[in-house]
């Protein structure tokens, strides 16, 4: 798959769209797991959603660094 391709992909929902699949996904998980797994998923979802947001901004910063190097 071209990068063309990939990027109109991953905008293939708009933002509302997106929040409302998002939304549906967790009201089914909660639908089937008790408070304790939600709990658990929901820290779990937490530390990934923060750990992602970390490397994006390292690597931004990085990339910064080494254009204006150019």
């Amino acid at each position: 798959m071209g990068k063309a391709n990939q990027d109109k992909n991953r905008c293939a929902l708009n933002s509302l769209e997106l929040t409302g699949a998002v939304t549906a996904l967790a009201n089914a998980l909660a639908y089937q797991l008790n408070i304790d797994e939600m709990a658990l998923l929901a820290s779990i979802f937490a530390q990934l959603g923060d750990t992602l947001a970390t490397i994006a901004a390292r690597e931004n910063i990085c990339q910064q660094i080494n254009a204006s190097k150019n």
